[in-house]
């Protein structure tokens, strides 16, 4: 099942959208956020007919597990350029996920642009370690995308490199195109930087995700980067980069986790 079959919605009326979280798209048992945030967001684009999420932020309520779902949109504003809409992903009418966000169309570029800024420094996809999935680690979810670690991130032995980053590529199985609500599963689609930190913990539960799409991106993998600076409080952030095949930076990220207690 390709990624747009298992993130698809149809109406239900009232702005309400029928879905379903897909078996495989988990980690322990719990559906990836950030796929579950692509149902939700996909659902916005409908109730806006505007195709691409600009910032799209979820707050996550419940775990999701495999099995069909509703989810409630409202448009809350409609201009020009831009629609506004929240996306509530339920099930049996409890909240899993609440998202808001801007959608519009990315199908043109600025025509100025500044970047201080690089892809970051990956090896070549095939001399990456690709994740193939299990059912504990890596999990049931590195099945449907592609996810090649950087060597020096990818916990060689066992051990972690003591560094809160983790670097590699993603794409989407079987030559599917990484669309912009792809690219919402693509900044959650990594192993924790709390693994590499070699932190007394392997769990860090998203409280909240924001990503910033810049750009549609060009066919062929993204090269991608994730770090945490700040471990405070009990709570950790991961910030994180997608870069496309032709150097672009078509994606960022920021995610608040729990540590745990």
């Amino acid at each position: 099942m390709t990624f747009a079959d298992a993130t698809a919605v149809s109406p239900a009326g009232d702005g309400r959208f029928h879905g379903g979280i897909e078996p495989g798209w988990d980690i322990l048992g719990n559906a990836d956020g950030g796929y579950m945030m692509a149902i939700a967001a996909r659902a916005a684009t409908h109730a806006l007919g505007r195709p691409d999420p600009v910032t799209a932020t979820a707050h996550f309520l419940r775990p999701g597990t495999p099995g069909p779902v509703e989810v409630a949109t409202e448009v809350v504003k409609e201009g020009r350029r831009f629609g506004t809409a929240s996306a509530t992903l339920e099930r049996d009418g409890t909240p899993l996920l609440r998202l808001l966000g801007t959608f519009g169309s990315l199908e043109s570029s600025a025509a100025f642009e500044r970047v201080d800024g690089s892809p970051p420094d990956v090896p070549p996809f095939d001399d990456c370690v690709e994740l193939e999935p299990t059912d504990t680690f890596p999990p049931p979810f590195m099945g449907k995308v592609v996810v090649r670690l950087h060597p020096e991130d990818a916990f060689a032995g066992g051990v972690p490199s003591g560094k809160a980053l983790v670097r590699g590529w993603f794409a989407l199985r079987d030559d599917e195109p990484v669309d912009t609500l792809a690219l919402l599963v693509g900044v959650d689609a990594f192993p924790p930087t709390a693994f590499n930190a070699g932190l007394p913990f392997a769990w860090t539960p998203t409280i909240e995700l924001t990503a910033h799409v810049r750009a549609r991106p060009e066919p062929g993998p993204l090269r991608c980067i994730f770090s945490t600076r700040f471990i405070t409080g009990g709570f950790l952030e991961v910030d994180g980069e997608l870069w496309d095949s032709t150097g672009r930076l078509v994606a960022q990220s920021r995610q608040l986790a729990l540590l745990p207690a």
